[in-house]
């Protein structure tokens, strides 16, 4: 309790002077206020642990300088002095958020008991609140590192797909590459943006669940197998529910090949069905999709692959983000 301090506050000095000896021979500091702003200005200058407070003062009474403390600073305790028994008003300031409620004259046994129990009830509500917001962190550092160390491993997977095909190695990252300079150039904040790379590194990771076979098939699929490949989307999402929370990250996963004629999966959204963030990654897809080898072709060149943009541009792609990309091959951004 050393080093707490207390603040007395009535309107009569001699009363104030004396419950600070007391309060001060029991090791509390003490300061004064005979008045309601007096009192209050103290309050949110000092670090006040409880204000012992008189009820009947001129101006600004007891009851208005207690709404103003709990309001202001709910962990200053309060307790109420009065030289008047009356029931209601007791009532009235403990329903306020007084602690306690003490007739005059005091007995210092009695309102040292009152006081130091208060100051340890306060002491225990911070000390409370303190351990849950610690826990809380705690738990928030936990899951955010089991989400890593998921969203590692699942992106170990992906890389792992990938690898066994030499025409898609390294396909996520340029994805997501591309898709984040896209979504730069069309000024989307850092939030959208980390929200795109992520979604970017997992985007085909539903592709686990995809017959290898299929998968690495040289030649043209057919159409029972094509769907079998568009299962992938669905499956991604899937996999990253358990841990990804964020919608607009599980969106993109599953729209990524939405068309903006609405012939695309699995979905068969149009337009402005589609959110933006889809959009960009499609485009991004696509870009790299047609600038890589394929098992049954070859890369197109920039130029032709700006020619197919061009050819499907409100068709396949949302034509302001085709126009993004664009604007970042001119700039040399994306080769």
């Amino acid at each position: 309790m050393i080093n707490e301090t207390i603040l007395v506050v009535d309107d009569e000095r001699l009363v104030r002077e004396m419950i600070s000896r007391r309060m001060e021979k029991r090791g509390f500091q003490c300061v004064t206020a005979g008045d309601g702003p007096s009192a209050l200005k103290l309050v949110s200058k000092n670090n006040i642990s409880l204000v012992l407070l008189d009820i009947s003062m001129p101006g600004m009474s007891g009851l208005d300088v207690l709404a103003s403390i709990k309001e202001d600073h709910p962990d200053t305790m309060v307790i109420m002095i009065t030289a008047m028994i009356d029931i209601n008003m007791a009532i009235k300031a403990m329903t306020s958020g007084a602690y306690d409620y003490l007739i005059k004259p005091i007995e210092t046994e009695i309102l040292s008991i009152s006081v130091t129990r208060a100051i340890e009830r306060r002491n225990l509500i911070i000390e409370n609140r303190e351990y849950q917001r610690n826990l809380e962190r705690k738990v928030t550092e936990q899951t955010e590192e089991i989400r890593k160390t998921f969203i590692n491993t699942v992106t170990s997977l992906v890389n792992a797909l990938e690898a066994k095909d030499e025409y898609t190695r390294g396909h996520s990252e340029r994805v997501t590459d591309i898709a984040i300079k896209i979504a730069r150039e069309l000024a989307l904040n850092e939030t959208y943006i980390e929200k795109i790379r992520l979604a970017g590194l997992l985007h085909d990771i539903g592709k686990i669940g995809v017959r290898e076979d299929i998968l690495n098939k040289p030649g043209k699929l057919t159409e029972e197998e094509f769907e079998h490949v568009k299962t992938h989307s669905k499956i991604g999402e899937h996999i990253l529910r358990p841990v990804i929370k964020d919608e607009e990250i599980l969106d993109m996963v599953i729209h990524h090949h939405e068309r903006y004629d609405g012939k695309g999966y699995p979905d068969g959204l149009t337009d402005d069905q589609i959110s933006l963030q889809a959009s960009i990654l499609a485009v991004a897809d696509a870009y790299d999709a047609m600038t890589s080898d394929r098992s049954y072709r070859k890369a197109l060149s920039i130029e032709e692959a700006r020619a197919e943009f061009r050819r499907f541009m409100g068709i396949q792609f949302h034509p302001p983000v085709v126009d993004a990309l664009f604007h970042i091959m001119d700039k040399g951004i994306v080769l």
